[in-house]
Parts: structure tokens; C-alpha cells; sequence
């Protein structure tokens, strides 16, 4: 056997362990992290949590957010499913997650595949997305960010067109979601969160998107739907300003 055969089998080998002991390194990683984060929200920082009881406790769930921070994603998955998920892992949302900065090494490839992490590879159009996607959400809930990036201000951007194909794939239950705040708690260019901010995550009302499901499968019904799921995060980003102003 020439070394790259044993090295093929012995990654193979690694592979399978490591399915074996998912559902265990999983729940133990991502519980952990997840009260970790709660503490740090919570405690650490002041998060005011608005519409929590409007989010269905199910899978097909699909949390769409504006982004902010590079972990927006514990934000929006703790605090509306957190303690709950201590006795019912599946609530815990998969995610998209950036391979330049989630997968850079082995030790950070194993903490994100446990946070129930997707890759995304930067540049690159990967057609099995949204088939990972959708394989996803048959188990819990997703998050994923229209926008595509992390903003560089406090505007919201334009959401891509890709997450209305997920959406025009699974009809999930769409739940609007707006943060603001995590610009400060962890801005661009920084490694270490802040502390003592103040956050709000606004759980809005699910939507009402029956009127798609005559229209063609395509990237323009798609557009047309994250047009719709922006136009209702930016409504509840002012909201929040008037809060703030309050």
C-alpha cells in the first residue's frame, strides 16, 4: 500500500468514527458553546429579545437575518431556542459558515462541523447548496443571512436571490429576523467580542409567502421573495431605532 492509500484509509477510517460520535460530540460541543453564549449575552451584555414566541419550535424553520458579526448566528439561535435545546438538540439551527474562517485548520474544521456548520466556499458557486440545504431543514431549523456578507455599516443591504431558491425548494416556515448591535459587540477586523453593549434580536411574525407557490421556479420568483423578507427586516430595524431613541 503506498503512503497516500494509507493516508486515504486512515481519513476514511476518521470520517466514519467521527459520524459515529456526532450525535455525542455534538450535543456536548454545541450545549456547551450555546450556554457559554447565552452567559455572554445575556450577562456580559444587555440583549433585549422581542417576538421570541412567534418562532415555531420545529424543523423546516428557516431564520433569515441581517448579518453583522461573524457570530450572529449563535445570537439568533440561542436566544429564541436555548434552554429548550438542552433536551431537544435538533432545535439548535444549522448555518452557513464561511470556509475561509470556519474551516482554516482541523481543530476549528471539527468545532463547526459540531455548531452544525455548512461550508461556503468564498468565490465559488456551489450548486449542491442548496440540496445540503434542504437536507437541513428536513432535521431543524436553518439560519442563513441574505445579504451573503457581513455589513459594513448599519444599512441593511440587498438580500441574493439564493435564499429564495431554498425557499422556492422547501416552503419553509420563514421567520424574519433583524439584530442590531453585533456591529459593536465584534466589528470587522476584530478577534475578540466586546463586552457591556447593548443588542436587540427582533423575532418578527412568519410570512405569508402563499402567493409564490403559483409562480415559476426561478431566480426572478426568487429575487421577488427575499425582496419581500428584506422590505419586512428593514421595517423591524426601525423599530428598533425608535427603541433606541426612546
Amino acid at each position: 500500500m503506498s503512503n497516500n492509500d494509507a493516508m486515504s484509509a486512515i481519513y476514511s477510517h476518521r470520517r466514519r468514527l467521527f459520524r459515529k460520535l456526532w450525535p455525542i460530540t455534538h450535543y456536548l460541543v454545541t450545549n456547551l458553546f450555546v450556554t457559554l453564549g447565552y452567559f455572554y449575552f445575556r450577562i456580559l451584555n444587555k440583549t433585549v429579545v422581542i417576538g421570541k414566541k412567534d418562532v415555531p419550535q420545529q424543523p423546516n424553520t428557516l431564520l433569515l437575518s441581517n448579518h453583522q458579526s461573524m457570530i450572529d448566528s449563535f445570537l439568533v439561535g440561542l436566544n429564541v431556542y436555548y434552554p429548550k435545546s438542552l433536551i431537544k438538540p435538533s432545535l439548535i439551527p444549522w448555518n452557513p459558515a464561511a470556509s475561509e474562517n470556519f474551516y482554516r485548520n482541523p481543530l476549528l474544521s471539527w468545532l463547526a462541523d459540531n455548531w452544525k456548520c455548512i461550508p461556503v466556499k468564498k468565490g465559488r458557486k456551489d450548486l449542491s447548496l442548496v440540496y445540503k440545504m434542504k437536507k437541513a431543514l428536513e432535521r431543524s431549523p436553518l439560519t442563513l443571512f441574505p445579504e451573503g456578507t457581513r455589513s459594513r455599516s448599519t444599512k441593511i443591504g440587498t438580500g441574493r436571490a439564493g435564499t429564495g431558491l431554498v425557499i422556492l425548494e422547501n416552503w419553509p416556515t420563514v421567520v424574519p429576523i433583524c439584530i442590531d448591535g453585533m456591529d459593536k459587540i465584534l466589528p470587522i477586523g476584530s478577534i475578540f467580542p466586546r463586552f457591556f453593549k447593548k443588542i436587540y434580536v427582533y423575532y418578527g411574525k412568519p410570512l405569508n409567502l402563499s402567493e409564490f407557490k403559483s409562480k415559476e421556479k426561478n431566480k426572478e420568483t426568487a429575487q421577488e421573495i427575499i425582496n419581500q423578507v428584506m422590505e419586512a427586516i428593514n421595517g423591524m430595524q426601525r423599530e428598533i431605532r425608535e427603541m433606541r431613541m426612546a
